[in-house]
């Protein structure tokens, strides 16, 4: 399908739904939602894990990106936001909409993501395991500044006019700080619909968030599925996690923990804070190692402060202490990093990236798994292709910059660390409302997506239905309605469009 010559005609015609990732896999999110005027991309992720599904970063995007009106983000996170340079580097100029914190953090992730695209495009150069001549970096930090310079910040509750006859209002999500559920409502002609996006959805049981806003209904919905077939947990997956520090640390070994740099780098802080307090696991120093994660603290230690509605009161209650486990060292230059490849005495190393797909956490994979008293501890989803998926099920040996590693330390998982909601919490989140006329199942390897389809199906009895990569579909009313003739609530316009 050729989304570039698709189009929407005619004057009754109904928005079109085209599903440009985020379909068989959980990255790469992008959803094009076509008007009779307008082209609005939902999410603009990029592809991680296995070569394969990265290779799709580098394809030609189905439509010239100056044809694209507007992008909207869900939060912060490289599989939602981090195509959104490269899109600019092809000519896309409008306006992407975002709340807030979504704005801040969304510039922390995609300027840490073009670093680490040069660093792995100087290192396959200087070491020649890419087949590529030269390898070059998906995107640079200039097409970083182009892309930033358009993320225009929607507060959330605020129903603003993105384009026209497209009203957006994002609502809370609470999956990482700034998360949003989105909500587009379409009018035009004498007909009106709507279509939903879950985003990621959080957790009412998220250490640092409120849970998400209810959701109130939909005539499309777009509903995540990571945890499709799975349900968390929590109380087993703690306990796990700290009998793996104290049985490592005993030992005389260190942790490493792959932990995405924004929200589950300050969840891990929390809880080691919380463990320490009931005298569940010994003192013992704890590395932060991801410039981006300690830029991303200071944006969480920044919404404590300001007392923000998305936090936990008990997150509030506890202030500039909250996220502070205790002997906490910040390792921010390359030699200060190089320093937890061999710490002087046993440790915990949080480092990015969560999936082990890069960053610093690699080089400390390479000089510590081959000692047998380490542990890798994952505390998250880890996504098919990745190597943090690869040592969960237990790869003898991973790939890391050309070269193979052997692993002999112990490999531990502890999920109850997921931002993500699981089956039962998406469920509970459903089934207060109406049904959609189609819900759409995405973000989600096919067996958790099929899963939670038929849950859909079986439990609450609404039309569900898993995507293929490209298909397209119509966003249609549940049944035909009249615009109103009395006057809508007034509106935030944001007037990009010519």
């Amino acid at each position: 399908m050729d989304a570039s010559v698709a189009g929407v005609k005619g004057q009754d015609a109904r928005p079109a739904l085209t599903f440009l990732g985020g379909a068989g896999t959980v990255t790469g999110s992008k959803f094009l939602v076509e008007t009779q005027e307008t082209r609005v991309l939902l999410e603009c992720g990029l592809f991680q894990g296995g070569r394969e599904l990265r290779r799709r970063n580098w394809e030609p995007f189905p439509l010239p990106a100056e044809k694209i009106d507007a992008v909207i983000l869900t939060h912060a996170h490289l599989d939602h936001c981090g195509y959104l340079p490269a899109l600019a580097r092809q000519g896309f100029a409008g306006p992407v909409f975002a709340t807030p914190y979504t704005a801040e953090l969304a510039e922390i992730v995609l300027r840490d993501s073009a670093r680490l695209l040069a660093e792995e495009a100087e290192h396959a150069n200087s070491y020649g395991w890419s087949k590529h001549h030269p390898a070059l970096p998906l995107y640079t930090e200039d097409d970083v500044d182009r892309a930033v310079r358009l993320i225009t910040p929607v507060d959330p509750g605020q129903a603003t006019v993105i384009a026209p006859h497209i009203t957006l209002t994002l609502h809370h999500a609470g999956h990482i700080l700034g998360s949003a559920w989105a909500r587009l409502e379409f009018t035009g002609s004498r007909r009106s619909c709507t279509l939903a996006c879950s985003g990621d959805l959080g957790r009412p049981a998220h250490r640092l968030l409120r849970p998400p806003d209810p959701f109130t209904g939909a005539d499309v919905l777009l509903v995540e599925s990571t945890y499709g077939n799975r349900e968390h947990a929590d109380e087993q997956a703690r306990q796990a996690f700290a009998d793996t520090i104290t049985g490592t640390l005993k030992r005389g070994g260190s942790v490493i923990i792959p932990a995405f740099a924004v929200d589950r780098t300050e969840v891990i802080l929390r809880t080691l804070r919380e463990l320490r307090q009931a005298g569940q696991i010994p003192q013992s120093p704890v590395l932060i190692d991801s410039p981006m994660a300690l830029a991303a603290l200071s944006v969480y230690q920044k919404a404590i402060a300001s007392r923000s509605r998305e936090l936990r009161p008990e997150i509030i209650a506890d202030g500039t202490e909250a996220l502070d486990p205790g002997w906490m060292q910040e390792l921010r230059t390359a030699a200060e990093s190089m320093t937890a490849n061999r710490p002087a005495r046993p440790s915990l190393i949080v480092s990015a990236s969560g999936m082990a797909t890069g960053g610093r956490v690699l080089h400390h994979l390479r000089h510590l798994l081959p000692d047998r008293r380490n542990t890798v501890l994952i505390v998250g989803f880890a996504a098919e292709g990745t190597r943090a998926r690869d040592l969960a099920e237990g790869a003898r040996t991973i790939k890391i910059h050309g070269e193979y590693v052997p692993v002999r330390a112990e490999i531990a998982q502890a999920d109850a660390f997921s931002a993500h909601a699981d089956a039962d919490d998406i469920l509970s989140w459903l089934a207060a409302a109406p049904e959609p006329a189609a819900t759409y199942v995405i973000h989600g390897e096919p067996a958790a997506a099929a899963a939670l389809r038929d849950r859909l199906d079986h439990e609450l009895g609404w039309t569900a239905a898993v995507p293929a990569l490209s298909e397209r579909v119509t966003i249609r009313a549940r049944k035909l309605r009249a615009l109103p003739s009395a006057p809508s609530p007034p509106l935030t316009p944001i007037l990009h469009w010519g």
